[in-house]
């Protein structure tokens, strides 16, 4: 029996990275999981590669910032499985802008998918964690929610305002026991870094910079930030909620580079 044996998790942006590998990890530790994710394509095929090895996967193409389609994804999930025991609001995107220059419309998309995402999947997720007793809701934010640098505006102030929406639903729903808990994750081999390292003029001394000041002198992996993930929806983890939970190799211990 696994850590979350017999629960059921729907997972947001679960078809790469961080999202995928929180599906895989919830899945070997006894779960049912939905693959809620707007790329049909990677979507779909991690969830038949779990089905394939014998675990509960399904798939639903979803837009998060659409209210229509994560109510349907959230009862298409309790239709299939019975109940939802686990909400990760993995999805998101990274932002990067000049405040003076970006368009309200620019503005708009970074809160949408960041914040606003996040939010409406709690809505329609709460309700049935209620009538099972209880849940976990996983805020995944980012060390950017904390401490930033120069030119990744608005992603910080989006991340910042998830670690906010976290506090206020575990004090409101804490009673319900549903824990809601923000876990912020440092830099991580995803495609969303490699984007970041991308801007710059050379993208290999950006990568060797961002290793220096990491105190294990290394970034993490997907399945380092799934493991954590993993522990804290579960019940292992039941008396942590309004939680802001850095795992960073060491990063935000640094005073200064």
């Amino acid at each position: 029996m696994g850590r979350v044996a017999n629960k059921v998790a729907f997972i947001t942006g679960a078809g790469q990275g961080i999202g995928e590998a929180i599906a895989r990890k919830m899945c070997d530790e006894g779960a049912a999981v939905t693959i809620a994710e707007t790329n049909a394509q990677t979507g779909a095929a991690v969830a038949q590669s779990l089905t394939d090895a014998g675990h509960r996967a399904l798939f639903v193409q979803t837009d998060i910032t659409q209210e229509a389609q994560v109510a349907a994804a959230v009862a298409q999930t309790v239709e299939t499985f019975g109940q939802l025991d686990i909400l990760v609001n993995n999805a998101g995107k990274n932002f990067y802008y000049d405040a003076t220059q970006m368009t309200e419309r620019e503005w708009d998309e970074a809160m949408n998918v960041d914040v606003k995402g996040a939010w409406l999947c709690c809505k329609h997720a709460i309700p049935h964690m209620v009538e099972r007793g209880g849940g976990s809701i996983v805020n995944i934010a980012s060390i950017h929610a904390r401490m930033t640098v120069p030119g990744i505006f608005p992603y910080a102030a989006a991340k910042s305002a998830l670690v906010g929406m976290t506090r206020n639903l575990a004090l409101d729903w804490g009673v319900q026991n549903i824990r809601v808990n923000a876990v912020c994750p440092g830099a991580v081999r995803t495609h969303l870094i490699e984007e970041w390292f991308n801007l710059h003029d050379d993208p290999q001394a950006a990568e060797d910079a961002m290793l220096r000041v990491h105190a294990l002198g290394r970034i993490g992996t997907p399945e380092e930030i799934a493991n954590f993930v993993t522990f804290i929806a579960s019940d292992e983890a039941s008396f942590i909620t309004g939680a802001e939970l850095y795992i960073d190799g060491g990063l935000s211990a640094r005073f200064a580079t």
